[in-house]
């Protein structure tokens, strides 16, 4: 089967690390074409890469999510290998990830971490991570190990329905999100996760770049999920108008007046609030439907990969 696999690596100041991921990739797939994006480094990064034998490209939009999005919109391939440049993920590991695709077929494999040393994860981030699975499996239904994995193999299909709207790290929680929201055959396969190359460096913010990804689960919560949003949102509203509006009816019925006036609009608007905030989850589950049939038939304009029928 003559199928063209290209290889995406994302690398911000990676000299130190990117030639050996480099050369692992092209040893374990010799077939594969491997794209270095340089996301504004300023320590040589092109320069290792280039020299390791990879085609270099550059986005000067600074963030993992920029350079994802720029290199599916620009690569035209069967197969799409994503991983980091930092020669945390075992590279060698690119064939057991693109024959899981291949024997499915599915549009996304993840590579599952499995620590090789007990300080891979930096401090926090397994929990964090853990947490984000939790997170996400319950609210979409569907269980993810490894959200946050940036070791992925696509399908032509998977890739070229992707919006792709995330700038920085949060694009891993937003191809999880996609491909479950398409309903995508995808699965999981176990990849070696190693501490950092020697003087190299994270460019992962633990606090500022978790809250980030939460910011985008919230997001994704609202645009995916909008009338579990917006049902809770209105029943609380519901609950307090009629919470604060029950002693002025009480009122009235005894006295026939009404006593607390500013009370009684407060609770009416509250529960006028609560029915507009229900209609627009309808409009914006009307949406949802829509904009998820459009991924969808952008999704089945492809065939499934390997297929060339």
């Amino acid at each position: 089967m003559n199928l063209r696999k290209v290889a995406i690596v994302p690398c911000h100041n990676e000299s130190g690390a990117v030639a050996k991921v480099v050369a692992d990739l092209a040893s374990a797939v010799p077939d594969m074409e491997i794209y270095v994006y340089d996301n504004a480094s300023t320590d040589g990064t092109d320069l290792a890469a280039r020299e390791a034998g990879a085609h270099v490209r550059y986005e000067l939009l600074k963030g993992k999510g920029n350079v994802v999005r720029r290199a599916m919109a620009d690569l035209d391939a069967d197969v799409y290998v994503l991983i980091d440049g930092d020669d945390t993920y075992d590279a060698s590991s690119a064939p057991l990830l693109i024959e899981a695709l291949l024997e499915g077929p599915y549009d996304q494999v993840t590579g599952v971490r499995t620590q090789q040393t007990a300080t891979a994860y930096r401090a926090g981030h397994e929990l964090g991570n853990k947490a984000f699975n939790t997170v996400v499996s319950k609210i979409f239904g569907y269980p993810a190990t490894d959200m946050l994995s940036g070791y992925r193999v696509f399908s032509r299909r998977f890739v070229k329905s992707f919006p792709a709207v995330s700038r920085a790290f949060e694009i891993e929680t937003e191809m999880t999100v996609h491909a479950i929201n398409a309903r995508m055959p995808q699965t999981e396969v176990s990849v070696a996760f190693k501490d950092r190359a020697e003087g190299t460096e994270s460019k992962l913010r633990t606090y500022h770049d978790g809250f980030k990804i939460l910011g985008m689960i919230g997001r994704l919560l609202q645009q995916e999920r909008p009338m579990l949003v917006n049902g809770l949102l209105s029943v609380v509203l519901f609950l307090l108008g009629v919470g604060l509006g029950i002693p002025v009816i009480i009122d009235f019925l005894e006295t026939g007046l009404v006593a607390r006036f500013p009370t009684a609009f407060l609770a009416s608007s509250i529960i006028l609030l609560s029915v507009l905030t229900l209609l627009i989850g309808i409009i914006l589950d009307g949406l949802r439907k829509v904009r998820q049939e459009n991924i969808r038939t952008a999704y089945l304009a492809f065939p499934a990969v390997g297929d060339k029928s």
